[in-house]
């Protein structure tokens, strides 16, 4: 032993279910590399059809930007005319929701894995991550395993989001911490429709 209290060689993930088998996970990552993380496919209605066809379940309107990684689709559930910009990570090792009207910023990091620092063999901790209608995740934010964020909810950039946030409030900080305003919760009339862009 070097001295080190974890012993990584006792990690054994095996109880873990990615919940599709050997030959989807590698056409994904295949998919994946081609048509999300670099930028060759610009347009946005090729990314929603593929991840349908992996299993998302997507609403109408979504802007997918470039440079965009999702671990995996079929862990994925986005509503209505949301925006997830370029250099986003959903590390979905759990079941991400993600509200209508929403919008992930440039290189958010949505993740639902971590480890047991208490267990030797760092044992492998996955929970869900749910973002309310509304949202709004700015530039480099962070959210942890197991974070509800509450519709109309703010995260300011660069903001680490360690445990829920209430609906309509501002955060900021690392660990985020909320700001004295919370964000106004408007009446929205929707009654001139909106445009189906699926």
């Amino acid at each position: 032993m070097n001295g080190s209290w974890g012993d990584l060689s006792r990690y054994d993930n095996r109880g873990y279910s990615p919940g599709r088998g050997t030959l989807v996970r590698a056409l994904w990552y295949l998919v994946s590399l081609l048509v999300f993380e670099g930028a060759w496919v610009p347009c946005y209605a090729p990314k929603r059809w593929l991840l349908r066809l992996f299993g998302a379940r997507i609403g109408r309107g979504l802007v997918i930007k470039p440079r965009v990684w999702i671990k995996y689709p079929w862990r994925l559930a986005v509503g209505d005319h949301c925006w997830i910009g370029q250099g986003v990570c959903i590390d979905n090792l759990a079941d991400v929701g993600i509200g209508s009207h929403v919008c992930l910023s440039q290189q958010v990091y949505l993740c639902t894995g971590s480890h047991d620092y208490r267990k030797r063999s760092f044992d492998l901790i996955t929970r869900s991550i749910e973002i309310g209608d509304g949202a709004w995740l700015g530039v480099r934010v962070l959210v942890l395993p197991g974070v509800t964020v509450g519709a109309n909810a703010i995260a300011a950039g660069g903001s680490v989001v360690v445990k829920d946030l209430p609906a309509a409030t501002i955060v900021a900080g690392q660990p985020a911490r909320a700001l004295p305003v919370p964000r106004p919760v408007p009446t929205v009339d929707r009654s001139d429709g909106d445009r189906d862009n699926s």
